[in-house]
């Protein structure tokens, strides 16, 4: 009895031995499913200095990887909708991220989730070679479901002469898709124009708020504003800044956006990302402990991002599923969607060098 009791105590003392589904990786036949995570600086925020057209190197690797599905960091029109159902819990989220359909419901008649199955029955029939009242009408549809870069691909796959209202598209909606056309976003200079090249048609929205209401206290914003910024400023955030500093200030060529993304896609980056803001937020001292609801918030987001690019790169297995992300996200995708038994992770410097 002594001897069982002390084996029973030196077992209860050993660490559990949690099930890894990364190690279990399948299927034993076939081309693996690969998922390459992008982070990118949000373009629209970066100095005059940058140029759309020093994107072309990284274009032209992005091109030659040869992903047949894309994601990107908005949210679909599905989700929007949803959150539309509880102004209560998401009306400043809507407000601040969602897409407006209105104006595409009012041209084509279809609500959201008409619209949302008019784009699943025109593309399981959709043609080899299209006509351009296809694809025009086509790109109504997705402004209609709120999948507004997925209408600017259409747009891009039409001649220049071809782009105009019709089918579906009346003149406002012409006008929004060239206003997106000219947009200064990942999504309007990487995204819609790479997917375009591929003779993809469409991208997945794949970023999530449903977690919004839960992360930020109802009360007391000032004192939790103040907690968040005091636990940014540290040294991790100072080198992140002068590092930014001496990237930002070659971006006018190819090469100095090469290297931005190479830096921001590096191995180390990750730690010092968390070194900076989640890490530091987690251990931030108020007494509301407002960092953990911080921490939860980002960590819930990026579990449902994740699940949403494994629900999408698990309808063509086999495939490439390339993500452009903010930079922030990209080593807590990795780390989640690794645990995915038909998913292998594509380091970035493969495609970067």
């Amino acid at each position: 009895m002594a001897a069982m009791l002390c084996a029973a105590g030196a077992s209860a003392q050993e660490p559990a031995k949690i099930f890894d589904p990364s190690k279990l990786k399948g299927p034993a036949k076939g081309s693996p499913s690969e998922v390459l995570v992008l982070g990118t600086p949000h373009l629209a925020d970066l100095p005059a200095t940058f140029q759309a057209a020093s994107l072309q190197a990284l274009h032209a690797r992005l091109l030659a990887w040869k992903p047949r599905i894309i994601a990107i960091e908005e949210r679909s029109g599905t989700q929007c909708a949803f959150m539309r159902q509880f102004p209560q819990r998401y009306a400043q989220s809507v407000q601040r991220y969602c897409w407006d359909p209105a104006p595409a419901q009012t041209a084509t008649g279809l609500d959201v989730p008409a619209a949302t199955a008019e784009i699943d029955r025109l593309l399981a029939a959709w043609p080899a070679v299209p006509a351009a009242s296809q694809r025009r009408h086509l790109a109504a549809v997705f402004l209609a479901a709120g999948e507004p870069v997925s209408a600017l691909v259409q747009w891009l796959r039409l001649a220049n002469a071809e782009r105009h209202a019709g089918n579906g598209l009346n003149a406002t909606l012409v006008a929004t898709l060239e206003k997106l056309h000219n947009g200064q976003g990942e999504d309007a200079l990487i995204a819609a124009p790479l997917a375009a090249a591929l003779g993809l048609e469409r991208v997945y929205g794949m970023d999530d708020h449903t977690a919004d209401a839960g992360s930020v206290p109802d009360t007391d914003m000032k004192a939790y504003g103040a907690a968040i910024m005091k636990a940014w400023e540290n040294p991790a955030s100072a080198e992140i800044r002068q590092t930014n500093k001496h990237l930002h200030a070659r971006l006018a060529d190819a090469e100095g956006v090469m290297a931005l993304y190479r830096a921001l896609n590096a191995p180390a980056r990750a730690k010092l990302v968390y070194d900076s803001d989640f890490g530091a937020v987690l251990n931030e001292g108020s007494a509301q402990q407002f960092g953990r609801g911080y921490v939860a918030g980002w960590e819930v987001r990026n579990l449902r991002m994740a699940s949403n690019i494994r629900e999408v790169s698990g309808t063509v297995p086999g495939s490439r599923t390339l993500v452009i992300v903010g930079a922030a996200h990209k080593a807590y995708l990795e780390a989640y969607l690794n645990q995915m038994h038909d998913v292998r992770i594509v380091a970035p410097d493969q495609v970067l060098r």
